[in-house]
């Protein structure tokens, strides 16, 4: 190998490995399990517009995404 491919080979930026986080979505049975709630009260809040922010599938299911569940979440928390 000459100097000069060795010098271009060198330079160039070095692949480095991108991690990309997953999107999880939950459904509206495993946000009531995780809430504790029933599905009836789920839909009044939807109703009253105090849900978590929903995705809404060309199939007509919600889906809920784990980062609006958890800023939601934050949202009504109280100093005590």
């Amino acid at each position: 190998m000459t100097d000069r491919v060795r010098s271009l080979s060198s330079s160039r930026p070095k692949e480095t490995a991108v991690k990309t986080r997953r999107r999880e979505y939950l459904s509206i049975p495993d946000l009531c399990a995780e809430l504790g709630i029933s599905r009836d009260t789920f839909y009044k809040w939807r109703a009253r517009g105090t849900a978590p922010r929903c995705t809404k599938l060309p199939n007509g299911a919600l889906r809920i995404l784990r980062d609006d569940l958890e800023d939601w979440l934050n949202d009504r928390k109280e100093v005590a």
